[in-house]
């Protein structure tokens, strides 16, 4: 490893250090979430209330000194309120663009599947190709940007699933689960006068992680690693408990985790096991699980850990 690829190491390790002062006992919570960063992917983070969702989106802005911006999703939230709006400005005789919480740095989409799914659509073209369209004028988001959404799994009267097309464009998704119960003390403890977000700092700039996502780019992925990628994503599309297999795109999506999660372990090549470790994380949300299958107990990640055991990893030759 270069000097400069080291020192770019240390940076990450302060900010995952950083986040742990919040999140109690959820390492590895965060580091996917920095992953995705990273990747310039987004997360969906389902999860009951009250374990630290909004927390940890909110300690990932304040590490990079990033503009956070938060929307509530209701059922009569409107697309304009996540985009922005025009309003007629009469004292000028023009109209004026009052810009939406989509125009932030990071932007927490709080219990998603609480809106309609018009309102759900807007997200999907600013999480994927970066850009807005409000009044047929298309404006650019600000970088680096990124979505973490959130959505209570127990809940479902008055929600809107996600549809596939939309889960499709996050990079990952993620569960945080309940902490330990010596987590738990702990937590009591840093939250006794003020809770440790009030008085977090940023320990790296935007502009540290901009060149931070430039750099996970130039990792190196081997012509077996791109095959091994393959393999396994035309397996999902061929397994028999599966009704509906991953896309080409979630080919792309492992590829770029695992560049980034690479980057993150102090590496600049990927390994085989790496790929093995993110399958879950980002395929889970993207196959859809047959009623047989559902009936014999199987899961979305029992499949694909089933899928990986028996995919022969490619074997690059000279």
């Amino acid at each position: 490893m270069t000097q400069q690829m080291t020192a770019q190491q240390n940076k990450i390790e302060s900010v995952l250090h950083n986040i742990e002062q919040v999140m109690v006992g959820k390492k590895e919570a965060i580091e996917l979430s920095l992953l995705a960063l990273l990747a310039e992917g987004h997360v969906l983070l389902e999860d009951v209330p009250g374990v630290g969702k909004t927390m940890l989106v909110r300690a990932l802005a304040k590490s990079f000194n990033l503009d956070f911006k938060r929307i509530q999703f209701t059922p009569d939230l409107l697309p304009s309120d996540v985009t922005g709006v025009s309003i007629y400005n009469q004292k000028e005789m023009n109209f004026e663009f009052r810009p939406g919480p989509i125009l932030g740095n990071i932007v927490l989409a709080d219990e998603i599947n609480r809106t309609s799914p018009k309102t759900q659509s807007a997200l999907l073209e600013s999480m994927e190709e970066k850009h807005i369209t409000v009044d047929g004028a298309t404006m650019e988001l600000k970088r680096p940007f990124f979505v973490m959404a959130t959505q209570n799994p127990i809940e479902y009267e008055g929600t809107y699933p996600l549809p596939e097309a939309q889960l499709d464009r996050f990079l990952l998704k993620l569960h945080l689960g309940y902490p330990s119960v010596n987590d738990e003390i702990q937590m009591l403890d840093r939250t006794t006068s003020v809770h440790p977000i009030e008085t977090l700092e940023a320990v790296m700039t935007k502009e540290d992680l901009l060149k931070l996502q430039e750099e996970v780019k130039d990792v190196h992925v081997s012509d077996a690693i791109k095959k091994y990628i393959v393999y396994l994503v035309d397996a999902t599309r061929k397994h028999p408990l599966l009704d509906l297999g991953a896309s080409p795109r979630a080919s792309i999506a492992l590829m770029k985790a695992a560049k980034a999660y690479a980057f993150i372990q102090k590496r600049d090549y990927v390994l085989p096991d790496d790929i093995k470790y993110l399958m879950k994380h980002v395929l889970g949300h993207r196959v859809m699980i047959s009623s047989e299958a559902k009936f014999e107990g199987k899961t979305a990640t029992s499949i694909l850990d089933d899928i990986v055991r028996k995919t022969i990893v490619p074997i690059e030759r000279g």
